[in-house]
């Protein structure tokens, strides 16, 4: 017997990640994202890990979220902490894993009802 819906009304799931592309609900992107927990779902500029300044973090404080899930791409890579400092200073939760493992993450956070946004990498194909 099941004891909770798979999906809470009103949030964003990703439904489908590939290598070039990632899917929220039935919505196909092919570039980086910001996925709230509930929203708009955003483009985000860097693709890749070298790219990332610590604005690209700030941005994600006018979300409020409980804690962010970084996706750093087809392979995991840590960025240094002082480009998430904002998110660590106000108490934020960062987890970083490559980005299949984020989309898998950020879905069960979501469904347990917490304010999570993931910030996705999706490197442009070569």
């Amino acid at each position: 017997m099941k004891f909770q819906p798979d999906l809470l009304a009103g949030t964003n799931v990703i439904t489908r990640h590939e290598p070039d592309a990632l899917w929220v609900g039935p919505a196909r992107f092919s570039h980086s994202l910001i996925v709230p927990w509930q929203g708009t779902v955003l483009p985000w500029a860097p693709a890749r890990p070298d790219e990332l300044i610590a604005e690209h973090f700030e941005a994600l404080l006018a979300l409020q979220p409980e804690l962010v899930i970084f996706g750093s791409g087809s392979r995991l890579k840590f960025v240094s902490p002082a480009l998430m400092r904002a998110l660590i200073d106000r108490r934020i939760g960062v987890e970083t894993m490559d980005t299949p493992a984020a989309c898998r993450t950020y879905n069960v956070l979501v469904s347990e009802g917490r304010s999570a946004v993931a910030a996705l990498l999706l490197a442009p194909p070569a």
